[in-house]
């Protein structure tokens, strides 16, 4: 009797000859994992895992300074230093709820929240018409990331080793991006400064605001659409130039993916209600104590939107993986050029805000010098204590720049 023989091999297989689940059988899965922290444990962590959080007590203040309407400067000091541990808690129940996930939805989850402390303030200053406010807190998290957190994390990890080693294909793709990000953000300046030369705009009547806006419109969607391609390049088709280098022992979850998800969505929503109030209080605050508008948004707001990642990076360098440093400096700042900014040019666009890609020559000049700064530094694929001690120079003399201006 002739017998029938079966192919082991599954219909639908991975690389590696294993059965491929269903999508939505893999988040289910994650989600009714056993193995792992309890609700308790994983909220004590969230609560307790970083020294930032001591500074959740402001939290509270910051929502009664607004409820009982204290003195504007009260209301934007007490919800800067709430949005500071709120930024490190968004960043933790992110990293933990990555963990459970596999590479490639780890990645898009972090590129579509890392920065979300930036979009939620942002879109509640473009709301309230605060457009310099938004251009100028956007340009300086991108200074700040690229000089303040990747300078000290360079410091860090050379005051500890001689000298780090890191991927240098990987970085000088992201270095590039971030050059071509810089490069459409010149763009509608030189355009403004040509149109009014050409058309002798020093008539009142003389409006580039039209030409402005369909510029920055048109410039957002491409950089959108570049950034999708990065991602998919990243993620997917390049994903080897971009995979880290095993280095020590890897980090077990210290949340379950439960908890990470409602810490994530908490802190999201506490976060929108302080930086309502915090852009609120931002014009009465600079005009009573004459602080210019510019400072506050490229040197004071970067500073609590990006407080997680700072500790973040440091803390990976002092760990020798510089590979993370380098994904979180530059990566968040390819985040907030080519993916925040223009997404809130498009919010603006379709909320009716007139918001452009338009920043003063200074601006403009700051931002590239800066990345090419980056550019030259990490282009050898390694990096020492002087190379920080230049980039924390150079953020310390635009702080003074933007002071006295």
């Amino acid at each position: 009797m002739p017998t029938t023989t079966t192919d082991p091999t599954p219909l639908l297989a991975s690389g590696d000859g294993t059965r491929r689940r269903p999508f939505r059988c893999r988040i289910a899965r994650i989600f009714r994992r056993d193995a792992g922290p309890s609700w308790l444990e994983s909220y004590k962590w969230f609560i307790l895992g970083s020294w930032l959080n001591v500074l959740l007590g402001f939290v509270p203040l910051s929502i009664a300074a607004y409820i009982l309407d204290w003195d504007a400067a009260v209301q934007f000091a007490l919800s800067l230093f709430a949005l500071l541990p709120l930024s490190a808690l968004l960043r933790t129940a992110t990293e933990q709820l990555s963990s459970n996930l596999g590479q490639t939805m780890a990645g898009l989850l972090e590129a579509s929240v890392s920065n979300i402390v930036e979009i939620i303030v942002g879109v509640s200053a473009l709301l309230q018409g605060e457009y310099r406010i938004v251009q100028t807190s956007l340009l300086g998290s991108i200074l700040f990331n690229l000089l303040v957190v990747l300078g000290c994390s360079f410091l860090a990890g050379g005051i500890k080793d001689y000298e780090s080693n890191f991927k240098v294909t990987a970085a000088q793709t992201s270095s590039s991006l971030m050059t071509l990000a810089c490069i459409t953000l010149v763009i509608p300046a030189a355009y403004r400064n040509a149109f009014q030369i050409e058309h002798d705009c020093t008539r009142p009547d003389c409006d580039t605001l039209p030409g402005l806006l369909a510029i920055s419109r048109g410039t957002a969607v491409v950089l959108l659409l570049v950034y999708i391609a990065y991602m998919i390049f990243q993620l997917k088709t390049h994903s080897s130039l971009f995979k880290l280098s095993a280095a020590g022992d890897v980090e077990r979850p210290r949340m379950s993916p439960l908890v990470a998800t409602s810490g994530l969505v908490l802190a999201a929503v506490i976060t929108s209600f302080c930086a309502d109030y915090l852009v609120a209080s931002i014009d009465e605050t600079a005009t009573r104590y004459k602080v210019p508008k510019p400072f506050v948004g490229l040197i004071l707001l970067p500073i609590a939107g990006n407080a997680g990642g700072w500790v973040t990076s440091v803390r990976m360098a002092l760990q020798h993986k510089m590979e993370t440093t380098i994904r979180i400096c530059v990566g968040s700042s390819i985040q907030v050029a080519a993916f925040v900014v223009p997404l809130l040019v498009i919010i603006g666009w379709i909320t009716r805000h007139e918001l452009t890609l338009f920043f003063a020559n200074f601006e403009t000049i700051v931002l590239f010098v800066s990345v090419l700064l980056v550019n030259f530094l990490v282009q050898d694929g390694k990096s020492n204590y002087m190379e920080g001690l230049m980039l924390i120079s150079l953020y310390l003399v635009v702080a003074l720049a933007f002071w006295v201006s």
